[in-house]
């Protein structure tokens, strides 16, 4: 009985707000108009977001232009206007670099002290990221006294362990390393805000690998741990390297032992590291069973690892091999890179495998790899030694499009028997002219 009676008032109810509904609605065929934001406030959403991406697209163009302008003058006076015009501009590192490398390889030191010392005035109100980067370029030109004196100018807010860091790396990389053993020395005595961190420590320990008599490099290990610092794995890796690259097997067996001792758990860069160092010493089989060994209980090999032995195959000869490790990669979960060409592509071009090479050069140009130029024009020269003109030009032009530069990579002016005269400048190219032709 409750249940009928109330199945009445439900459809009455349904009828009133149907009624309701029904009576608010506008007359037959004037349809009411979508609402709207109020013109005003659209319009003040709106320029914000116009102007923020004209701005982005204007400074796109003002660093691209950089990245291009070769007129030393030009670049200096261009990158000072932009970085003081535009605050965004600081955060864009790569046109800090490409310029820094340009002008100093125009032997214009003037025009880095230029662009850095504009930079200066922004330090106040910058990260100390900033002022490291600063130091850093500095290092990068080589020119150690000014990034010295940077750092001894910076605010006291910026003399930190990142900026002292970024003052030994441009010491290390300048190969200065007595400095850099008198500023790790001095500098933390004289400043209590700049405590050398396991990274400082790491930064001496490269220099030291650079050495032949590595016993320092292991020293350096105690005396981290004596002074409360803890080595990492970096610090191991670095030592592996070291002891590798100069054919130190029984030194580089006594890093593992260090390694397992502190509990240090090796990666791949430190098997790597091992990969190297047999294959230099042509212990090829040892090299090919270490990668086995990765592959079955890992870490998994990288493409670093792979590129070690297509380059142990090359050179003993085993292009085949070579060539079917470099197929395999993708199966492998791996990618080529700039490394796995340059390790195969001469061998595949000295054996006159020139469709293969061919192939080489179409999946560079289909992956934007950045492979140096004389890699692709030693493919060019080989083609056009054996009269395939078509092919030889298709290259060149695809470079081209690729951003090479023209003046390096180009078609021999003729060839004689089989040698091609007027060979090109390509081993003229250098890894800041290929930096600069990335990502433009």
């Amino acid at each position: 009985m409750a249940t009928s009676a109330a199945a009445p008032r439900a459809h009455r109810l349904s009828r009133i707000f149907s009624s309701t509904a029904r009576s608010v609605q506008p007359p037959k065929g004037k349809p009411t108009p979508p609402k709207e934001a109020p013109a005003a406030v659209a319009g003040a959403e709106s320029i914000p977001r116009r102007k923020e991406r004209k701005d982005r697209k204007d400074l796109n163009n003002i660093v691209k232009g950089l990245l291009l302008e070769r007129n030393p003058d030009k670049l200096v006076s261009g990158f000072i206007a932009a970085s003081s015009k535009h605050p965004r501009f600081r955060s864009r590192h790569r046109v800090y670099g490409v310029a820094v490398s340009r002008l100093a390889k125009f032997g214009r030191h003037d025009g880095v002290e230029a662009i850095i010392d504009a930079q200066k005035p922004f330090l106040e109100t910058s990260t100390e990221g900033f002022a490291a980067r600063l130091i850093r370029l500095y290092g990068h030109a080589s020119m150690v006294s000014h990034a010295a004196a940077t750092f001894h100018d910076l605010p006291p807010q910026h003399k930190s362990t990142m900026t002292f860091n970024a003052l030994l790396s441009s010491y290390a990389e300048a190969g200065e390393f007595d400095a850099l053993a008198a500023a790790f020395k001095e500098i933390p005595a004289s400043n209590p805000s700049v405590v050398p961190s396991v990274h400082s420590y790491n930064i001496i320990l490269h220099a030291l690998c650079n050495k032949p008599d590595l016993s320092a490099a292991l020293d350096t290990v105690a005396l981290m741990e004596k002074c409360g610092v803890l080595p990492d794995l970096i610090t191991f890796n670095t030592l592996l390297n070291g002891f590798y690259n100069h054919g130190r097997l029984d030194g580089a067996g006594k890093v593992w032992e260090m390694m397992k001792e502190r509990n240090i758990v090796p990666d791949v860069k430190s098997y790597n590291a091992k990969l190297r160092g047999l294959v230099a010493e042509g212990r090829i089989e040892d090299a090919v069973a270490l990668l086995e060994t990765m592959e079955k209980d890992g870490p998994r090999p990288d493409t670093v690892s792979y590129n070690e032995l297509i380059r142990a195959y090359c050179k003993d000869g085993r292009l085949e091999e070579a060539k079917n490790l470099y197929e395999d990669l993708a199966k492998n979960a791996c990618a080529s890179n700039r490394g796995t060409y340059h390790a195969l592509m001469p061998c595949v071009v000295k054996a006159g495998e020139l469709d293969y090479a061919l192939k080489c050069c179409y999946e560079i140009f289909s992956k934007k790899c950045r492979v140096d130029c004389f890699v692709l024009q030693e493919v060019v020269n080989a083609l056009v030694t054996a009269s395939r003109m078509e092919d030889a030009a298709k290259v060149v032009e695809l470079g081209w499009k690729n951003n090479y530069p023209r003046r390096i990579l180009k078609m021999p002016c003729a060839v004689e028997g089989d040698k091609v005269l007027e060979e090109t400048d390509g081993e003229d190219s250098t890894p800041e002219e290929q930096e600069e032709h990335e990502n433009p």
